[in-house]
């Protein structure tokens, strides 16, 4: 089989586990608390754990792809996530899944780097908007389907399917993998850095853990101020040791690269006001309109049309047309916009609006996500793309539990329910607030997208005439191209 369709099938899968999970378990967290016969806060342990575990071992996913071949790790991977998944689903108390979350985010943290090099070695440069696109249905159906399938599962089943659902995906993932797909291995392997594996895993994994706990039990709690600053301590650590390694767990000399630079930077950026508003809106929709974890989950949903309508019928077209420096600034100010306008949703307002709003949130980030995976390793040697894969999603998560926890930290500080007459009432201005912040969140990533440059990304441009097929276009005929495809137009 082709290793295109192989490597895609094989990491689409996982990843689409990977990506919903992170949505998926919040639905049920009351009701897992309930089971359990503890508290919410308690219950969020499960996803803490989950996303601390992602972080540790994110960092030596590329070294161990490299040593033991992509394939093989790969697999592993999907074989630990995919148990994980059952055991999750099994567990009879609430240690018993925080422990089994844990082996999950092991699992995670080496499936979705490990897959991304994989994916990015076997389409060349001029390949790598499609390539992209092939993501979309696992980076962005897969969020906004894990409320949706999340509150079904609670509503109908069980809490426990919300980990079961892993299993066919997983297993499907496997056997396709060990039939179809190639071992992928680099002639040399530099040796395992100790030093910075354990002040990255250990420094990241702190910083996660003080970002996501500081919400639920407040920033100025001991545990969270001490988890952040001693991980701070040691990401400056890592980054002096890294930075004269020789053969760096993480090659943050990557970061010279002025286009992986500036991309990582706007998609951290945008992607962190995004998916923090869609876990606000979520919570919103819930406390403020009374919906339920279903049908506010619906409600989110517009937003993974609106991505795919976007990449699909104006996004790949228009970076032809205009570059990815214009695509991504116009795709964040649509995304400020919208996000603006959220913020003005009182109690009266029509959820047709809500949703049609999301939707065109949607559009606007189809700018972003593909345009940025597209690119990203556009100017990356062949042999450190597993290196640049393994920051790229170590930033993506850490950008993403950022913004929830600033938006739920606003709404915290605001309080988001008041007392009016005797009655508790929501707070409107809190979420007001938060989305205006994520609207800044998003104005800021516009502001940083001017710093790509479109002759960094030529790799990645293609042209297609009538009955030929697509070929890359040189830095010479960029403008070309660009007065060509406005003529198609």
């Amino acid at each position: 089989m082709n290793q295109k369709v192989a490597v895609s099938v094989v990491y689409v899968a996982s990843m689409f586990m990977a990506v919903m999970d992170g949505t998926i378990v919040n639905v049920a967290l009351p009701t897992i608390a309930r089971d359990f016969h503890t508290t919410p806060a308690a219950a969020a342990a499960t996803v803490i754990a989950f996303l601390v575990s992602l972080a540790v071992f994110i960092p030596c996913s590329s070294w161990l792809g490299d040593r033991f071949g992509a394939r093989r790790v790969l697999l592993g991977a999907i074989v630990i996530f995919t148990i994980a998944s059952a055991l999750c689903g099994l567990a009879s108390n609430l240690t018993e899944l925080v422990a089994f979350r844990v082996l999950q985010g092991a699992g995670a943290g080496f499936m979705t780097p490990v897959g991304l090099a994989m994916l990015f070695r076997v389409f060349p440069p001029e390949e790598r908007i499609r390539a992209s696109s092939i993501l979309l249905p696992a980076s962005v159906l897969a969020p906004a389907l894990g409320p949706v399938i999340g509150g079904f599962f609670v509503s109908e089943l069980s809490w426990r399917w919300v980990f079961y659902v892993n299993t066919p995906i997983g297993a499907f993932a496997i056997i396709f993998g060990l039939i179809f797909l190639a071992e992928q291995r680099p002639e040399s392997v530099g040796r395992f850095d100790v030093p910075g594996f354990l002040l990255a895993g250990l420094g990241l994994g702190l910083l996660m853990y003080g970002i996501s706990e500081g919400p639920n039990v407040g920033w100025t709690s001991t545990r969270v101020l001490v988890s952040i600053a001693v991980g701070l301590v040691l990401a400056v650590a890592m980054v002096i040791v890294e930075l004269r390694a020789s053969d760096p767990m993480l090659d943050l000399r990557l970061f010279t690269n002025r286009l992986f630079r500036s991309t990582v930077l706007v998609m951290s950026l945008g992607g962190s006001a995004f998916l923090g508003v869609l876990y606000l809106l979520a919570i919103f929709l819930q406390d403020a309109l009374h919906l339920s974890a279903l049908h506010a989950g619906l409600s989110v949903f517009p937003e993974a049309l609106g991505v795919m309508a976007g990449a699909r019928l104006g996004t790949r077209r228009a970076l032809r047309v205009l570059g990815p420096r214009r695509v991504m600034l116009a795709g964040l100010l649509v995304a400020a916009v919208m996000m603006g306008l959220l913020s003005e949703v009182t109690l009266g307002t029509s959820l047709w609006w809500v949703r049609a709003a999301v939707f065109v949130l949607g559009i606007g980030m189809s700018g972003v996500f593909l345009p940025s995976q597209a690119v990203a390793f556009a100017t990356i040697a062949k042999d450190r793309i597993g290196h640049a894969s393994t920051i790229f999603n170590a930033q993506r998560q850490i950008g993403a539990a950022m913004g929830v926890a600033i938006l739920t930290t606003v709404v915290a500080a605001l309080h988001p329910v008041h007392e009016v007459a005797g009655q508790s009432v929501v707070n409107m201005n809190a979420y007001r607030v938060a989305f205006q912040i994520a609207a800044g969140i998003a104005a800021i990533g516009a502001f940083c997208a001017l710093s790509i440059h479109d002759e960094d990304t030529v790799k990645t441009i293609v042209r297609r005439r009538r009955g030929e097929g697509e070929r890359a276009v040189t830095a010479e005929t960029l403008q070309q191209t660009r007065r060509e495809a406005k003529g198609e137009l």
